[in-house]
C-alpha cells in the first residue's frame, strides 16, 4: 500500500480539551481573520447582551409579583385589605414582555453568530483549496493524504462548531455573570458575599477534574486518529489484506486500538460527565446556606420575601455561566487547535508562480537541454550528480534504469515540481526559473501508469484535456488513441459515466483514455512515466499504437521497464545512481555491450525462460 493511503495524522474531530501549542497566537490569528466581520460581529454583541440583560431584570420583577402576593395575604389575613390582583397582572406582563424581547434578541444574535461561523468555513475551506493549488508537491509528498484532508475537514468543521457555540456562550455567561452579581449586590451585600464563597470551591473542584480529564481527551484525540487511520488503511488495501490472509490480523489491530479509544474516551467522558453534579451539589450547598441567612433577615426586616426568591433565581443564574464559561474554556481551546492547524497549512510555503518578463510559451518549439543537473530532495543527500542532455524539438528520449536510478526525479524536476540545486533546465535556451510556473507546465502532457479518472461521462473525462474541445474533437482524440471502438461498444458510449463501481472498464482501456485526453490536450511536450507497465501483451500492442500517434512531431521523454518498446526512440538516456552512464540509440547501446546491454538481454531471457516453463 502507497504512502498516500496510509494516514497517520490526526484525521479525527478535534476532542474538547485538545490544546494548541500557541494558544494566543493562534486566537490571535482567528481574531485578525474575522476582522472582515467586524459589522455583524458588533450587533451580535450587542443583541446577545441586550437578550442577556433582559433576562437578568427578570427574576427582580418576578420578585415583586412574589412581594406583592405575600403582602396581599398578609392584609387578608389582617382583615385590612386584600391581594392587589391587577397591580400583579401589570408586573406579570411587564415581565412576559421583557422575556419576549430578551427571547428575540438571543434569536436574532443566534442567527446572525450562524450566518458569521458558517461563512467563517466557507471562506477557510476557499482559502485552502487556492492555498493547495499553489503548494509545492514536496510537501504533499512529506504529508499522508489524511493528514491534509483533516485541514480541509475536520480542523474547519471543529472551527465553525466551536466559534458558533462558544463566542455567543461566552459574551451571555460573562454578561450574566457580571449582571446578576450586580443585582446581588442590590438585593443583599450579605447574601451575595455567602453566595460567592462557591466561587473558589467551584474553581477548585473544576480545575482538579480538568487536569484528570485532559491527558484522556488527548489520547482519545490520538487513538482516534489511530483507528481513522487503520480502518482507511484496511478499506483501501482491503485485497492485499485478502491476498496474504491478514483479515484475523487486521481485526485485531483494530481492536487493540480500539479498545485503547474506549478506555481514554469512557474515562474522558466519566471525568467530565463528574462535572456537572458536582456543581450542583456546591451550589445546593449554597441555596442551604443563603436560606438560612435570607430568613433570617426577613425576620428582621431588612429584606423582603420576593427578595429572597429573585436572590435563589440569581444564584441559579450565577452558578450556571460558570458552568458554561469553564466548558467554553475547553471549546476555545479546540477552536485555537483547529485554528493553529490551518493557519499552519496556509502559511506554508508556496510555489513562486509568477516571474517577471516571464518566457512567452506561444511558440514554444520543445528543444531541452540539461546542463550539469545537481539535486538531492534533502540538500545532504545528493541523488542527481551531474546531469547532462540535449534533446531536439521532436525527439523521443527514453529514460531507463533499475529502480531508484532517478528517471522520475528528473521528470519532476522538468515539469518544475522541485528547482534543482546546482545547473539548469532549459527549454529553447531559455531557464525553466524564467517561465510563469501554470505556463510551463501548459507545454507537458501526462500519461502514468496510474490512470486518473474522475467521477463523470466518458466524454467530460476526455475533455478535461481541454474544456473548450467540441463533441467532435473528442470523438477524434479517442480515435487517435485508439478508445474509440470500445467506447462505441458501452451501453451509453461517450455519454456512460465512470466512477469507483465501473468493472467493465479494463487498465488498458482507461489508459486509452487517459492518452485519448492528452491527445486532446495538444501539449508540446509530452511525458509517458511506465504507461504499458500494468496490462497484457495485446493491450499493450493497442496502447503503444495510441502512444506513437500522441507522440508524433512532439518532444517526449519515455519512462520504461519493457525495453522492447522503446527500441524506436531517438535518443536512450541510461541511468544508474542519479547519473548517466549511456546514452544513444538502441542499436547503439547494444552494440556497446555495456549496462543497457544487459538489461535489455536479461528481460528477453526471463521471456525465454517463462515461455519455456509455460
Amino acid at each position: 500500500m502507497s504512502e498516500k493511503r496510509t494516514p497517520r495524522g490526526p484525521v479525527g474531530r478535534s476532542m474538547p480539551g485538545e490544546k494548541a501549542k500557541d494558544f494566543k497566537g493562534s486566537m490571535t490569528k482567528l481574531i485578525v481573520y474575522m476582522k472582515r466581520y467586524h459589522t455583524p460581529l458588533f450587533f451580535m454583541f450587542l443583541f446577545a447582551i441586550a437578550g442577556t440583560i433582559f433576562n437578568i431584570i427578570g427574576p427582580t420583577i418576578l420578585g415583586h409579583a412574589t412581594t406583592e402576593i405575600f403582602n396581599g395575604l398578609l392584609l387578608k389575613v389582617d382583615g385590612t385589605g386584600g391581594i392587589n390582583f391587577e397591580k400583579i397582572a401589570n408586573i406579570l406582563i411587564t415581565l412576559m414582555i421583557l422575556y419576549v424581547m430578551s427571547a428575540c434578541f438571543s434569536f436574532i444574535q443566534g442567527i446572525i453568530m450562524t450566518g458569521i461561523s458558517n461563512d467563517v468555513s466557507y471562506t477557510m475551506r476557499k482559502d485552502i483549496s487556492k492555498k493547495i493549488n499553489r503548494m509545492p508537491l514536496k510537501y504533499f509528498e512529506s504529508k499522508t493524504t489524511g493528514e491534509v484532508l483533516s485541514r480541509v475537514t475536520n480542523d474547519v468543521d471543529t472551527l465553525q462548531m466551536s466559534l458558533n457555540q462558544s463566542v455567543t456562550q461566552l459574551v451571555t455567561s460573562v454578561t450574566t455573570l457580571i449582571g446578576v452579581f450586580i443585582m446581588m449586590l442590590r438585593i443583599n451585600v450579605l447574601m451575595t458575599i455567602f453566595a460567592c464563597l462557591m466561587i473558589p470551591t467551584s474553581m477548585i473542584v473544576i480545575g482538579l477534574i480538568t487536569k484528570h480529564s485532559q491527558k484522556y481527551f488527548q489520547q482519545q484525540q490520538k487513538y482516534l486518529g489511530e483507528v481513522n487511520g487503520q480502518v482507511e488503511e484496511s478499506y483501501s488495501g482491503h485485497n492485499i489484506v485478502k491476498v496474504f490472509n491478514k483479515e484475523q490480523q487486521t481485526v485485531q489491530d483494530f481492536q487493540q486500538i480500539n479498545q485503547k479509544l474506549y478506555e481514554s474516551a469512557w474515562k474522558s467522558q466519566f471525568f467530565s460527565g463528574m462535572m456537572m453534579p458536582l456543581m450542583q451539589f456546591i451550589g445546593n450547598l449554597g441555596y442551604v446556606m443563603v436560606a438560612l441567612l435570607g430568613g433570617y433577615l426577613t425576620i428582621l426586616g431588612k429584606i423582603q420575601v420576593g427578595q429572597i426568591q429573585s436572590f435563589f433565581q440569581y444564584i441559579r443564574n450565577f452558578t450556571q455561566p460558570m458552568q458554561q464559561i469553564a466548558q467554553v474554556s475547553n471549546m476555545l481551546q479546540s477552536s485555537a487547535a483547529a485554528a493553529e492547524r490551518v493557519f499552519e497549512f496556509l502559511e506554508e510555503q508556496e510555489e513562486d508562480q509568477i516571474v517577471q518578463n516571464a518566457v512567452d510559451i506561444t511558440q514554444t518549439k520543445g528543444i531541452v537541454d540539461f546542463e550539469n543537473v545537481q539535486f538531492g530532495y534533502d540538500e545532504d543527500k545528493i541523488i542527481i550528480h551531474n546531469f547532462c542532455s540535449h534533446v531536439g524539438e521532436g525527439q523521443k528520449v527514453a529514460i531507463v534504469g533499475p529502480t531508484g536510478a532517478g528517471k522520475t526525479t528528473i521528470i519532476k524536476l522538468l515539469m518544475r515540481f522541485y528547482d534543482v540545486n546546482k545547473g539548469s533546465i532549459k527549454i529553447d535556451g531559455h531557464d525553466l526559473r524564467e517561465f510563469n510556473r501554470t505556463e510551463l507546465r501548459e507545454l507537458f502532457g501526462m500519461v502514468l501508469q496510474d490512470t486518473w479518472l474522475f467521477s463523470g461521462t466518458i466524454m467530460e473525462n476526455i475533455r478535461y484535456g481541454r474544456l473548450d474541445a467540441t463533441d467532435e474533437e473528442v470523438i477524434e482524440a479517442a480515435k487517435a488513441a485508439h478508445a474509440h471502438h470500445f467506447i462505441m461498444t458501452q451501453p451509453e458510449g461517450y455519454q456512460m459515466v465512470l466512477n469507483e463501481e465501473t468493472s467493465n472498464i479494463s487498465q488498458g482501456q482507461k489508459q486509452l483514455l487517459t492518452i485519448a485526453r492528452a491527445i486532446l490536450a495538444d501539449n508540446k511536450i509530452m511525458i509517458l512515466d511506465e504507461a504499458t507497465s500494468s496490462v497484457d501483451t495485446r493491450t499493450e500492442v493497442q496502447i503503444q499504437k495510441a502512444m506513437d500517434t500522441l507522440m508524433q512531431g512532439r518532444t517526449s521523454f519515455v519512462i520504461a521497464h519493457r525495453l522492447s518498446t522503446i527500441k524506436d526512440a531517438d535518443l536512450i538516456l541510461v541511468m544508474k545512481d542519479g547519473d548517466i552512464i549511456e546514452q544513444g540509440n538502441h542499436q547503439t547501446l547494444l552494440n556497446q555491450n555495456g549496462f543497457y546491454a544487459q538489461l535489455y538481454n536479461s528481460q528477453f531471457e526471463k521471456a525465454e525462460d517463462m515461455e519455456s516453463v509455460s
